[in-house]
Parts: C-alpha cells; structure tokens; sequence
C-alpha cells in the first residue's frame, strides 16, 4: 500500500506542477483545450485513486490493531492486489466518465481560468454550453466516491479508537496510534483541502487555488 501511495503520489503531482512551474517562468501562460481536458482528467483520476487508496489503508490499520495475529490470514496478498486494482479501476472509470461528458461542451476563446491548472470544477464556467448536467455528474461523483471513502474512513477509526481505548497499557495505546499518526495526518489534510476545493461554490477566489495546491502538491509531498 504504501508503494502503491508513493507511485500515486508521484503521477498525482506530475500532472499538474510541471505545467504549473512553465507558466511561472514563461510570458505566455496558454493550454489548449485538449490538454486541459487530459490534466483535468488525470487530476481527478489521481485524486480518486489516492481517496481509495486512503480507505483501504484506514481498514488496512484496523485490521492490524484490532486482530494483529489473525492480520495475515484476512490481509493477504491477494486482497490486498485485488483492494489496489480496483482502487485504480473506480477512480479511473469515474474520471472517463466525467470527461467524456465534458468533451462535448463548447468552450468560448480566450478565456482565463482562474487556478494553477485544470480541473473539472475551474473548466465549467469557461464553456459556453450549459454544463448544469456537467455539474451535476461531478457533484455525485464527488458525493459517492469521495464521501463513501471518507465514511469508511471514519468508520474504520471509529473502530481503531475503541480497540486502541481498550489497551490497559499506556505505552501500549501509544503505540498503537502512532501506526496511524502520519496516515490520519494525510487523509486530514488531502480530505479537508479536497472538499473544500471541489464541494463549495466556485468564486475565483484565492483560497481556491491554495486549496488545491494544498492536496495537489502539499499532501502528496
């Protein structure tokens, strides 16, 4: 899980910051629209894949904390390749399925978007079709992906606590949480940036950019 987390994190960021860094050391600050729509697409795939990924690792540290002896036999190997490709397949089928939505907008000339690159959120009121189904799609994807993992999160921390509470040893429950400590820092910071980013009302606001430059590039590094 954690290879896979290093190697997800390395395309998530790779999809946006060498673009990023171009336009702060160039004049021209241009995409075309078929390469937006592609780094819109892996943004999104990247960032569906690491939502999955964060789940599977929660139950991941639930089952090694609640059944440490049996952690072999219900984690195995197989499982655990089979919980990662379908982490990938998920994310990616929402991500084509979004896209080839928004494929077939029209999008008007010369128009400015407002952040450091593109995401489906920032590309909606760029078109000059109406993109209320567009919106729509995303909202539920973002509902059903990202809030389904973020519960099984909770759920799984729910259960952490109540196992780590029913430690007797001091040291014992402290160490039993410091397994969790740098995992349950991640999913804070990717989650709370993330919906704050994608859920709230587009404005062109600053913080919108600080957002997800927060779960683009922060998190992942």
């Amino acid at each position: 899980f954690l290879r896979q987390l290093s190697f997800l994190d390395l395309c998530h960021s790779s999809v946006t910051v060498p673009k990023m860094l171009e336009n702060l050391l160039s004049e021209s600050k241009t995409i075309f629209v078929e390469s937006c729509l592609a780094q819109a697409f892996f943004v999104f795939a990247t960032g569906g894949t690491e939502a999955c990924l964060l789940a599977v690792m929660a139950y991941d540290r639930y089952v090694a904390i609640s059944s440490p002896l049996l952690y072999g036999q219900v984690m195995s190997n197989q499982l655990c390749v089979g919980l990662v490709w379908g982490s990938w397949g998920l994310a990616f089928v929402d991500a084509l399925i979004n896209i080839l939505l928004a494929v077939n907008l029209d999008y008007c000339e010369d128009h400015t978007i407002p952040h450091f690159s593109c995401e489906l959120s920032s590309l909606f009121p760029l078109s000059c079709s109406d993109t209320a189904t567009n919106f729509t799609l995303l909202l539920c994807s973002s509902v059903l992906h990202f809030f389904g993992t973020f519960i099984m999160i909770v759920s799984s921390y729910a259960r952490i606590v109540s196992t780590i509470l029913s430690i007797s040893s001091t040291s014992g429950r402290s160490k039993a949480f410091s397994t969790c400590s740098s995992h349950l820092t991640t999913v804070i910071l990717f989650y709370g940036t993330g919906f704050l980013s994608y859920l709230l009302p587009a404005s062109g606001s600053p913080l919108e950019m600080v957002f997800s430059l927060q779960y683009s590039v922060v998190t992942p590094m």
